[in-house]
């Protein structure tokens, strides 16, 4: 499997939703097919970067069935567009390098 192929390829935007402050869930999430969620190693429940065009943030990953292979569904994430092109990564937390240390 190519690399656009699996976990580096890119996602549609099919729906996007901001909840109101007295919602009951809120907070960045995305929806993605089983499919795509398991070429990306993700699980349900777990955090996964979303990259937009503008910006990138932690979201909350929810697989369902239902969504179509290449789409996902994003709430609350700021600066994001319907039929825009996103990437969902696993935060790599394993690797010492990539975090920022105390003494330097």
């Amino acid at each position: 499997m190519a690399k656009e192929e699996g976990i580096q390829r890119p996602l549609r935007v099919a729906a996007l939703i901001a909840t109101k402050r007295d919602d009951p869930e809120r907070g960045p999430m995305v929806v993605m097919n089983p499919d795509d969620a398991r070429s990306r190693l993700l699980t349900d429940g777990e955090l996964a970067w979303v990259y937009g065009p503008k910006r990138h943030e932690l979201a909350t990953v929810r697989i369902d069935p239902g969504m179509r292979l290449g789409d996902v569904f994003l709430r609350d994430i700021t600066g994001a567009r319907p039929s825009e092109i996103v990437k969902v990564i696993k935060p790599d937390l394993d690797t010492r390098a990539r975090r920022p240390t105390a003494l330097g």
